[in-house]
């Protein structure tokens, strides 16, 4: 039978998703003036993004059943008008403010748990693979689009160093208003809604600010549904090795390749480039076709010698530039496999809960491997490489082990 026809408010929310991104990364490069004349710099920029992916740990969930609730839509808007507030806070270049804006970012930043409901809403089940790894190389695009145009203001302006970071914030602010006006143009994806009461709230934020509370939700999902801890808690694994995606920035300033924003906005560029390409590949034509259980085993242990380079590759730019290459073709693929195994195992009921308990245990991991990572930089700025390459084969380990299948939809019947 011919496929249905795609539904148009996938494209809208790829938008929606690329702006955010692009938003989010056109900053990076500039994050570090923020802490430059601090002490110990590197330890205080890693400080901030812990606070941004820790808040998480209860605006994932919260957020995720806020959706389930009243809907998508309402998330989106509540999310973009609280980036464009976070944002401004960013205009007078100073550290306090920029600790300010971590927290307030972070906490809308948990609307990417309905983000995935959304999409999985209105994906076929022969689709949802695809359409969970277009997001991620649509969050690889924004990665490019993000540096790339601050790279071009900064280069076209001629903005003197002592302005970079206040022009970038500007762009920043610029772009979450209009992620605003597209959320306010994104029709539901979701109705099925019951509503939920302020108390249901706030018992729901109580329980997310406690992780044990939070492993004893998972633990009942996955009594009703076999496989999801195992999912989650293979996510978690990868986020904690992905958090080299936050020390990049870092390690390239202040380490030995001595990188200026403008020589991180170009590499961001490359980076994210040719991870646009490889993911749009292979979720477009491989990924639904091989077991992505034994494919995320497979690449998290080609990927692990990756991570191990990163540390020892010195001031060379271009054994750097290698290993990103091979970055893409590995660990890179990892994040769309996860997310299409765990939503095979949601429903309509609890989609945005699941996808938000899930965003919650990668806030806390990341929050963790920030905390282990700045701890690291101290004594050297190489060995928080060993911490992302010992996590990412901790992946390979949980992945080995087989999750129960998923019966077929009557849609796949």
């Amino acid at each position: 039978m011919p496929s249905p026809p795609l539904d148009r408010r996938l494209w809208l929310l790829y938008t929606i998703i690329l702006v955010d991104i692009i938003a989010g990364a056109a900053i990076g490069p500039v994050m570090p003036e923020f802490v430059r004349g601090l002490p110990e710099p590197q330890l205080w920029l890693l400080l901030g993004m812990g606070i941004f992916l820790g808040v998480q740990l209860f605006s994932a969930p919260l957020l995720g059943r806020l959706s389930d609730g009243y809907g998508r839509r309402p998330i989106f808007i509540v999310s973009a008008v609280g980036t464009l507030l976070a944002n401004v806070l960013l205009l007078p270049v100073r550290a306090g403010l920029y600790f300010v804006n971590r927290a307030s970012d972070g906490a809308t930043n948990g609307m990417y748990s309905t983000v995935r409901s959304a999409i999985t809403d209105i994906s076929p089940p022969e689709r949802l693979f695809k359409n969970l790894g277009l997001e991620g190389a649509i969050i690889s695009l924004g990665f490019v689009l993000g540096p790339m145009a601050s790279g071009v203001l900064l280069t076209t302006l001629q903005v003197p160093p002592t302005q970079q970071a206040a022009y970038v914030i500007r762009l920043a602010v610029v772009l979450a208003a209009l992620n605003i006006g597209l959320s306010l143009l994104l029709r539901e994806t979701h109705l099925q809604r019951n509503g939920v009461r302020g108390s249901e709230l706030l018992a729901e934020l109580g329980r997310s600010v406690n992780p044990l509370t939070l492993w004893s939700r998972l633990q009942e999902k996955d009594a009703r549904n076999p496989g999801i801890r195992r999912i989650v808690l293979t996510q978690v694994a990868l986020t904690l090795s992905t958090g080299y995606y936050v020390y990049f920035v870092l390690y390239m300033s202040l380490g030995e390749l001595h990188m200026d924003a403008r020589t991180i906005s170009y590499f961001f560029m490359f980076f994210g480039a040719l991870s646009i390409v490889l993911n749009y590949g292979f979720y477009t034509y491989l990924a639904d076709r091989i077991n992505q259980r034994r494919a995320i085993v497979l690449l998290a242990l080609l990927g692990t010698p990756v991570l191990a380079g990163y540390g020892l590759s010195g001031s060379s730019r271009e054994a750097f530039v290698v290993l990103v290459v091979f970055d893409c073709l590995t660990l890179s693929l990892i994040q769309g496999l996860l997310e299409g195994l765990l939503a095979r195992r949601t429903t309509e009921v609890d989609r945005g809960e699941i996808f938000g308990l899930n965003q919650a245990f990668q806030g806390l991991a990341s929050f963790a491997s920030t905390l282990v990572c700045g701890l690291l930089s101290i004594l050297d700025l190489r060995l928080p490489w060993a911490w992302f390459t010992l996590c990412l084969a901790l992946v390979a380990v949980l992945a080995w082990n087989r999750t129960p299948e998923v019966p077929p939809t009557a849609a796949e019947a």
